[in-house]
């Protein structure tokens, strides 16, 4: 199973499932991070924490904890 933290800068990804529970999940999905769309890793902080991510037209940081419930093809 690759995870959004395992994508490389300058690569774009297509969501394939979420996980986590509650709360958690809720707020990745309210960011706009869905099923099927398409997400481009933009850069990655030094200490690879966090991971700046372009998504529906706009920039997001995900923490690297957020980036592995994030399941990518």
């Amino acid at each position: 199973m690759d995870t959004l933290k395992d994508v490389k800068v300058g690569e774009s990804a297509r969501v394939v499932k979420l996980h986590g529970d509650g709360a958690v999940r809720r707020r990745i999905m309210d960011m706009g991070i869905t099923k099927g769309v398409e997400v481009f890793v933009r850069k990655v902080a030094p200490l690879g924490d966090p991971i700046e991510v372009k998504v529906r037209g706009y920039e997001l940081s995900l923490r690297k904890q957020d980036a592995q419930m994030i399941e990518v093809k």
